[in-house]
């Protein structure tokens, strides 16, 4: 790695590691800067869906990765004050992965690392944090960054943002996303599961509240949604109160809820729905959630951020060959990935708007809308949720592989 490399990713989340990975595998050189010093972070999200599943198949990791400790969920359930329903039906999906897999986010990304670090052109640089951006004659020509040896500078003819939400990058091009608004928030915790609970994931549905329980087999993982910047009024009635809360709508939880200690027990996310107008200026590209933060309603981030590494890896990796992306190439990739993005956004706000803002308003009996009573009764028409989230509005098929491992 004595050259520069073809590509300089900020960022060692999934989208930033898929893109690595694929770009490397294409025969390109890429230099990851990753400002922790391992991927080992709680309350991530960890979906592998379909789609991700497909993509590792086809570039021989599928094997490896479901050889690591991983929770199949074939189904989505919805419970209210009338009943259980099935939202998205996963074993609808075609083989051969008609489930989603839940596994430690820092499981998958270590798999790519050590999948990246078998092609020479792979550089991943933990604990370096990017810095600031440089530039020559108005574009982006790398990257500034502060890691274990002090100040370092990655030049790249591509730099791209997989930096997240709270982008650098996007911070230092002056890029400021529309922001949609969500009426929630998001409270993570764990509380112990038995062998007889409900397997799978289960939304649990009451007056006022709602909570989603992720199964990871020997506890849930669970987001208990709560008002827009109510986390400081939910402290204020203290843990008791909240537990209570817990309680009322996921009532066989109540007598294992003293697993929640304290309140560094339980993260706060806050939930936004953004989008940037344009993901790109000269030099430098954005994906995943630099370019388009996501609700977590359907879980679907991730996917997304994935696809948008595919996509950018088969549409850049000519032109990256070439020595020459210019800002039309760039296009390309927004283009392409854009319609997706807005129409999994417009259902997440009408869903929250429809759904959500009215539910933490209420304190009455909260039954099943109507049309998930009508997928109860057409239970075929619960693979089309389940087609959504698992496999996205549009798959995208990698780079072919032209390098040699080392």
């Amino acid at each position: 790695m004595d050259r520069d490399p073809d590509v300089c990713v900020v960022g060692g989340g999934p989208a930033g590691m898929v893109l690595a990975l694929l770009l490397v595998r294409a025969g390109l050189r890429v230099t990851v800067l990753e400002k922790h010093a391992d991927f080992l972070r709680d309350f991530r999200g960890d979906t592998v869906h379909a789609s991700t599943l497909d993509l590792m198949d086809a570039i021989g990791l599928g094997d490896r990765l479901l050889a690591l400790p991983h929770r199949k969920v074939t189904a989505l359930r919805a419970t209210f004050d009338d009943g259980t329903f099935v939202l998205a039906d996963f074993g609808r999906l075609p083989p051969p992965h008609p489930y989603l897999a839940f596994l430690p986010q820092w499981d998958f990304l270590n798999l790519l690392a050590s999948a990246g670090a078998d092609y020479p052109g792979f550089r991943l640089l933990t604990s370096t944090a990017a810095t600031g951006l440089v530039r020559e004659g108005g574009r982006v020509v790398g990257v500034r960054a502060t890691g274990p040896d002090g100040e370092l500078t990655v030049r790249a003819a591509l730099t791209v943002a997989a930096d997240g939400r709270g982008s650098l990058v996007r911070e230092q091009l002056g890029l400021v996303p529309r922001d949609f608004g969500a009426p929630m928030d998001v409270l993570w915790f764990r509380v112990p599961r038995e062998d007889s609970d409900p397997e799978g994931l289960d939304m649990r549905i009451g007056p006022g509240q709602l909570a989603i329980l992720i199964d990871r087999g020997s506890y849930y993982q669970i987001a208990y949604v709560i008002a827009k910047g109510g986390h400081a009024a939910v402290v204020a009635r203290g843990l008791p109160a909240f537990r209570d809360g817990v309680a009322r709508v996921a009532p066989f939880l109540a007598d294992r809820l003293d697993a929640i200690a304290d309140w560094s027990d339980v993260k706060v996310l806050t939930v936004t729905i953004n989008r940037l107008r344009r993901w790109y200026q000269p030099g430098v590209l954005l994906i995943g959630d630099a370019a388009h933060a996501m609700s977590p309603i359907g879980g679907v981030g991730i996917n997304l951020a994935v696809q948008d590494a595919v996509a950018a890896a088969r549409l850049l990796a000519p032109a990256l060959r070439a020595g020459r992306v210019t800002g039309a190439d760039l296009a390309r990739v927004q283009r392409r990935r854009q319609w997706p993005t807005a129409v999994v956004q417009f259902g997440q706000r009408m869903v929250q708007t429809q759904f959500v803002g009215r539910l933490l308003g209420t304190d009455r009996p909260v039954r099943a809308p109507r049309p998930l009573r009508l997928l109860g009764r057409f239970p075929f028409l619960q693979g089309i949720p389940a087609r959504v989230v698992g496999r996205g509005l549009r798959r995208e098929q990698p780079p072919p592989a032209g390098a040699a491992r080392r």
